[in-house]
């Protein structure tokens, strides 16, 4: 990868530190950012602990990956887009009467214009995901091809097409077609479906300068140093609006339309796009990309300012011809980019009315969350919340409006196998706390592994009770951790 200063891209150094600044007023959890114009990165930030070399889950971008593995096995031959699903999937779809679904097309699964709403999996928790898919029992049906719904499923079994039609798994396919080409790291993976195939909709790992030369590898239009390694026709269909998709009729980043699994952007551009606010945004128009990983779930309006300030303070700013240099706003940049570290708790960090609930133990009443009794202790650097659940006994460390990285206290999330309850699994995560009120005190976890996730504790005082509220935001954990309950003071 080439470096070269923003100036010198025709990009303002101040121009990026309004748009940091911007992410960081709104408090966003932000992880990493990239941008790139050409073949040169122009910043590049990590918020530590995240760093170049973290393998960063990637959500549904992992679909864009998908698409570019279906491009390849058209380009040699060995599907076509307007092949029914049955063709592949005949044994699955014997017992489904609905005749949409058996007449759906490669064509209709890659721009989600598919014949049945998504079954939400996380739910039925099939042993097959595949199979799941195509049983799938809900009445609502329309004719494959016709009209745009999100439909994650249908990109999974994209996927176990991919893998069926080739014998290996997705990344091991892509990395024969395209990864080794373009440089993706070898270490990047994808996590798998109760059933064998790939978690492909969800799952794919790496580092976020391979999610930035994939990015480059479809704005040169499947070109690389050169060599067409796959059709430019493919490539402009799969970032072209294939399918209308503004049901509201307004102007946003999320309804310019949807291509072969990317989505249509303002000024003609397209994007990578997943949960959390992981994106990939290429601007064609400008040659530039912007690479963006976080964990802003439950905030629903965070990837559109992501998006939005991005054009605003970026693209629309960027000069086709080189800048002075402005070597006092650069080194500011760079500076700030050193010392950014992952969001934490807001507010005071310390409160007299610690004192008075330092080591006391409240009794719940019966909650959701089946908490029996909870704790609080303090010390100069932070403190910790205990607890006692339905595991057992649990302590979360936290730090005074800083991070303290630990494990979360819970066991037996999934691990390489979603929906799998794994033994000894212990997310990592930061865990921080600030006193949002005099005797309120809130506590921020956010887990920073395979699977990201973020947890809001609220624990308020008066007199000798205390109120207790939790939130979260993770797909498939974190469910103990809902809901309010009510103690007094023992």
């Amino acid at each position: 990868m080439r470096y070269s200063s923003p100036e010198q891209a025709g990009i303002s150094s101040e121009s990026i530190q309004k748009y940091i600044e911007l992410l960081e007023k709104k408090r966003l959890a932000s992880h990493s950012l990239i941008i790139a114009k050409g073949d040169s990165v122009v910043f590049e930030q990590y918020w530590k602990p995240f760093d170049k070399d973290f393998l960063h889950r990637m959500y549904s971008v992992s679909k864009s990956f998908v698409s570019i593995a279906i491009g390849f096995l058209e380009q040699d031959g060995v599907l076509s887009l307007d092949d029914p699903m049955e063709k592949y999937f005949a044994e699955e779809l014997k017992n489904q009467p609905d005749e949409n679904m058996h007449k759906q097309t490669v064509r209709d699964m890659l721009q989600m214009s598919t014949a049945k709403p998504c079954r939400y999996w996380f739910d039925c928790r099939p042993k097959d995901r595949v199979a799941h898919y195509f049983e799938n029992d809900l009445e609502e049906t329309r004719p494959a091809g016709t009209i745009y719904k999100y439909d994650s499923g249908g990109s999974f079994v994209l996927c176990a097409l991919a893998e069926r039609l080739t014998g290996k798994p997705l990344m091991t396919y892509l990395r024969e077609k395209l990864f080794d080409k373009i440089g993706v790291s070898e270490e990047a993976y994808c996590l798998k479906c109760p059933g064998g195939h790939s978690w492909a909709d969800s799952g794919i790992l790496c580092k976020s300068t391979d999610l930035l030369k994939v990015a480059r590898f479809v704005m040169n239009k499947g070109k690389w140093n050169g060599e067409q390694l796959l059709n430019e026709d493919y490539v402009t269909r799969a970032t072209s609006c294939a399918v209308f998709n503004n049901y509201w009729d307004i102007e946003d980043y999320n309804a310019q339309g949807y291509g072969y699994q990317f989505w249509g952007m303002y000024k003609d551009a397209f994007a990578f796009v997943g949960m959390g606010t992981q994106i990939a945004v290429c601007v064609p128009e400008k040659d530039l990309i912007l690479v963006y990983t976080s964990d802003n779930q439950g905030r629903e309006l965070a990837r559109a300012f992501v998006v939005d300030q991005f054009f605003d303070c970026i693209v629309n700013t960027a000069s086709d011809i080189e800048l002075p240099p402005n070597e006092a706003a650069l080194a500011k940049l760079q500076k700030g980019a050193q010392s950014a570290e992952l969001i934490a708790a807001s507010g005071a960090e310390s409160a007299a009315f610690e004192k008075e609930i330092n080591g006391v133990t409240y009794k719940l009443d019966k909650n959701p969350m089946g908490m029996k009794w909870l704790r609080l202790s303090f010390d100069n650097q932070g403190g910790t919340f205990e607890y006692e659940n339905a595991q057992g006994e649990k302590k979360i460390p936290f730090g005074r409006c800083k991070n303290v990285f630990c494990a979360f206290t819970q066991e037996g999330y999934s691990d390489e196998i979603g929906t799998v309850p794994t033994g000894g699994m212990y997310y990592k995560c930061a865990s921080s706390a600030a006193w949002v009120e005099p005797k309120k005190l809130y506590i921020k976890v956010q887990i920073i592994d395979k699977y990201f996730g973020n947890l809001g504790i609220t624990l308020g005082f008066k007199d000798d009770v205390c109120g207790v509220y939790m939130n979260k935001s993770a797909e498939d954990f974190l469910k103990e951790y809902q809901g309010f309950a009510g103690g007094k003071r023992v």
